[in-house]
């Protein structure tokens, strides 16, 4: 969740805390004031009716709720000495003009005694309480309309204000994550006055230029190591290949020569692979564009027809769709080139290869060892299976590091001799 709707639900979670608590609040108060105020008007009322009876006798055989709202009873002094003003909330059963029968009402009843020339009385005195209810009732839903027309404010409110407050942050952001080490020259910069924004700024520029420092001297050391190494490999290369072609060499002397020449050879390979491994972890490849994996799988079988038909190895392509990937097109050829020459090397004689091509998915199986490779270590760099081969460990390793530098995902799969390495391209631009 962005940061902003985070912020936003927050804000309203809290206002709805407040809110509700205020309103519960404000109920209590404005329902004690409603009650308040009508009990003041029954104690007027009460003082009305106790001065009238003194003065009209008849008043006192009121026994019934009518349209006067008051009854009257006489009863004992001891009972009349114990009464206190009671005020309650309670039900009577009226019939207005319109009713045709009486109907249950609220009213707010004030219960108390009264004495006239030595004789007591009960006097119960009510007030309708519906039309206090309706305005409870209204302000209830005023609270809520309140909240609602509050939320929507705020959500209209802070989009506007925090989207403005936020937006040099995302444009920073945005350049952190089209930044490239090598190629982006320009540091990222937020446009704003902001002071955490600033700091952020100053902290990420300052990892960056340490980054591209260490990454200037690692480039460096690699291209170092590529042209220190390569050459005097490939002078001892030469070197061995002339003494081979001399005619004077025992057997002996030919086949230790022939040794150390496969020994340079390897070093050669490992030190080509352990450079391009270097390349793919800092990135150095990014000459993406549309490569059709389906020709270049044609073109590299081609190349090692040579070593299948030495090996007695049959392969067989299945296209199933047109494959194309946005890749450089160098690791392209680095990924299909290893898997292939994976499947070969570790066959047995007289196998076969079968790839298989979709739209979306490479998948080369093979025969071999009647053993399934550990899933968790058969792309771990120097791992090698236990045949004779001359690798250098390292085949399947950049597979994966390419795959991950794409976002690919590479499997392997083993069922009945036959082992499969499967490459899930991300296709498009």
């Amino acid at each position: 969740m962005k940061l902003l709707n985070q912020s936003l639900k927050y804000l309203s979670l809290s206002i709805l805390a407040i809110v509700t608590v205020w309103s519960v609040v404000f109920y209590i108060n404005m329902l004690n004031e409603i009650k308040s105020s009508i009990d003041e008007g029954l104690e007027n009322y009460k003082r009305l009716i106790i001065q009238n009876a003194k003065i009209d006798s008849s008043i006192l055989t009121k026994t019934y709720f009518d349209e006067s709202f008051f009854t009257l009873h006489e009863i004992d002094r001891e009972t009349a000495l114990s009464m206190r003003d009671r005020y309650a909330d309670t039900i009577i059963y009226m019939q207005d003009a319109d009713d045709k029968r009486p109907e249950p009402e609220p009213v707010r009843m004030l219960t108390t005694s009264f004495k006239i020339k030595d004789r007591f009385y009960e006097l119960k005195v009510a007030n309708s309480m519906v039309e206090e209810d309706d305005l409870i009732d209204q302000l209830f839903w005023d609270v809520i309309w309140l909240y609602i027309i509050l939320i929507a404010s705020i959500i209209i409110i802070n989009n506007w204000v925090l989207k403005k407050l936020w937006k040099p942050f995302y444009a920073f952001l945005q350049q952190l994550k089209n930044y490239r080490l090598g190629s982006t020259k320009k540091l990222p910069e937020a446009q704003t006055t902001t002071k955490e924004f600033k700091d952020l700024q100053y902290a990420v520029n300052t990892l960056l230029r340490h980054s591209i420092a260490a990454f200037d001297q690692q480039k460096e050391f690699i291209g170092n190591a590529s042209h220190e190494l390569q050459t005097p490999l490939a002078m001892v290369t030469h070197k061995l290949e002339l003494l081979l072609e001399k005619e004077d060499l025992k057997e002996e002397q030919a086949e230790k020569l022939v040794e150390i020449f496969q020994i340079v050879e390897r070093l050669v390979r490992l030190n080509k692979s352990l450079l391009l491994l270097s390349k793919i972890d800092n990135k150095q490849f990014f000459d993406n564009q549309q490569v059709a994996i389906n020709p270049l799988v044609t073109q590299t079988l081609a190349e090692l027809e040579e070593i299948s038909s030495f090996k007695k190895v049959e392969t067989t392509v299945v296209e199933n769709g047109r494959l194309n990937a946005h890749i450089d097109p160098i690791l392209a050829q680095v990924v299909v080139s290893n898997l292939l020459k994976n499947a070969i090397f570790h066959n047995v004689e007289n196998g076969t290869v079968s790839i298989g091509l979709s739209d979306t998915t490479l998948e080369i199986c093979n025969t071999g060892k009647d053993e399934r490779l550990h899933p968790e270590k058969v792309f771990s760099r120097f791992q090698t299976s236990r045949s004779k081969s001359h690798g250098t460990g390292l085949g399947l390793a950049i597979v994966k590091a390419i795959s991950d530098l794409y976002g690919y995902r590479v499997s392997y799969a083993f069922d009945g001799g036959i082992h499969c390495f499967t490459v899930q391209f991300s296709t498009g631009g």
